[in-house]
């Protein structure tokens, strides 16, 4: 399991440290305010669908049917069904963004929106057209992850954020030229729109040489009632729902606090980035291993293998996220104050932002931990079930949101998802249960309440070890930013490990020193 999907680990890693960079850059650039709202909230829209198609829905819907047309019909038609699939998704994102666009623009020209809400329906437009490049990319990512590489597509991304960065340090410059600064920001953040369909047009090129060597070959085949076609979409659209509770939860609330306060998308949005690099390079990267892997365990109906495998992976998705979590909680402001503190972004924003993760960071297990059950559904054939409980636990986010946006903002917005994802957790595991008739997770459950009591331990002396630091030391410079989230952090991540290498030492589970090493790097 940490092999196969540890390649892909490691492009997620490399991916989510690039796009570290990029929000990084972003926060010299734009800081915390109105624009920032506007922009990030249009960005959110079509990246919404990346994350849909990119990492669940559409992938989980194609690779099993992609890897029965490889076996019980050969190669010929594989390719022929996956350029049908291919086909359609063209022309239905190709609708939906003549449409888009079209509505867009005849409400700009009719009405006279406020500012903000103008600007972000005009970047909308600029870069709604990304859709149809997240549609090609992710389905060249499902046909390539069903042929067994896991490293390219996921590096993908990579391509992705090197666009997007080159956006800001070139491009932008070039939009701004000759305008008094404070007339610059409202105009360069263009030139960030028109870097995302750059973006997408790079991660779908990046992909296509390993295809090709691959044997693939683009051919128009008619979507329309192609069997193959129909049985991923009558997969896709429940389990777009019910992969995507977390993303789905986070653009919903963000919609609805966009209107609230000036600067809650962006602080929460800068939260949501620092809660994206464990958990794309855990949980997605898990949970994307898992899939084809129970699907087999499932088509053999080899149940006690799959549980097994189900709890190996959530155990080893726990020890890795728990500790992330609870450091993230801890060392939530010098840890934005490290990444983000830079030009336009200043110490409000700071405490802004580290407020919000420090509300969402409580549920980065639950988070992850959704994508792998969710995962267990599918490859037992079963995709409406993660859809009824994803739709309950978008309405209730809804409510807790609109009822905690006001009074906390960001931080209820953090609050909200918390709760939401444990809930969803619960419901997914309570159904899965009743699904297999047990899941045999106690050794996980002793586990788990060894590790939340290390991980709090570890916490206290994180937290003690930085605000120590603050007193000696301070954080005027890099060199002392980096002392307040690495020393004081070190001392946490330390004893977490050396408690779970003496509960494996006495349980006589394996090498303590491999796992702990493991872990570390």
């Amino acid at each position: 399991m940490l092999k196969s999907s540890g390649a892909m680990a490691a492009a997620t890693l490399t991916s989510r440290i690039l796009g570290m960079v990029r929000e990084m850059v972003y926060a010299r650039f734009m800081g915390v305010g109105w624009v920032t709202d506007a922009f990030l909230l249009a960005f959110q829209i079509p990246n919404l669908f990346r994350r849909l198609l990119g990492e669940g829905a559409l992938t989980a819907a194609f690779i099993p049917i992609f890897k029965e047309k490889e076996k019980l019909h050969g190669e010929e038609e594989m390719w022929r069904a996956s350029n049908a699939v291919i086909s359609g998704l063209v022309v239905a994102a190709s609708v939906i963004i003549a449409v888009m666009m079209l509505a867009i623009s005849l409400a700009l020209a009719v009405h006279q929106f406020p500012e903000k809400t103008e600007l972000m329906l005009q970047l909308l437009r600029v870069m709604f057209p990304y859709l149809l490049l997240v549609c090609i990319a992710a389905a060249m990512m499902g046909i390539l992850n069903a042929r067994g590489h896991f490293f390219i597509p996921a590096m993908g991304a990579a391509m992705l954020n090197v666009v997007m960065i080159a956006s800001v340090l070139w491009l932008a410059p070039k939009f701004g030229a000759g305008l008094p600064p404070g007339e610059r920001l409202p105009v360069e953040i263009f030139a960030l729109a028109y870097g995302v369909l750059a973006a997408g047009v790079a991660q779908a090129a990046f992909q296509v040489p390993t295809l090709w060597r691959d044997g693939f070959r683009y051919r128009w085949v008619s979507p329309w009632r192609d069997e193959t076609v129909r049985r991923v979409i009558v997969k896709m659209i429940p389990g777009t729902i019910g992969i995507a509770a977390y993303q789905l939860n986070v653009t919903t609330v963000q919609i609805l606090s966009f209107w609230v306060g000036t600067g809650i998308v962006s602080s929460f949005g800068y939260a949501v980035r620092l809660m994206e690099l464990p958990q794309g390079m855990f949980g997605i990267s898990l949970a994307t291993y898992l899939l084809p892997t129970l699907s087999g365990m499932a088509a053999e109906k080899n149940y006690s293998e799959f549980r097994t495998t189900l709890r190996h992976g959530l155990s080893t998705l726990i020890f890795l996220n728990l500790i992330a979590s609870v450091l993230l909680v801890t060392l939530a402001e010098p840890i934005v104050r490290l990444l983000f503190q830079y030009g336009k972004f200043d110490a409000t924003a700071t405490d802004e932002a580290s407020f919000a993760l420090i509300c969402l960071a409580p549920g980065l297990v639950a988070f992850s931990a959704a994508n792998i059950l969710v995962r267990a559904f599918y490859a037992l054939g079963d995709t409406l079930t993660p859809m009824k409980i994803s739709i309950f636990c978008l309405m209730l986010n809804l409510v807790l949101a609109g009822a905690l946006v006001v009074p906390f903002r960001q931080g209820g917005l953090g609050i909200a998802n918390t709760l939401t994802s444990l809930c969803n957790v619960g419901l997914l595991l309570f159904t899965l249960r009743k699904k297999l008739g047990k899941l045999e997770m106690e050794s996980l459950r002793k586990t788990t309440l060894t590790l939340v009591a290390f991980a709090l331990v570890a916490g206290a002396i994180a937290f003690g070890g930085w605000r120590l630091w603050e007193e000696k030391v301070g954080h005027l410079t890099v060199a002392q930013r980096l002392g307040a989230v690495f020393c004081s952090g070190h001392r946490g991540r330390r004893s977490i490990l050396a408690r779970r290498a003496g509960v494996q030492n006495s349980r006589g589970g394996g090498n303590p020193g491999i796992r702990a090493g493991a872990v570390q790097t």
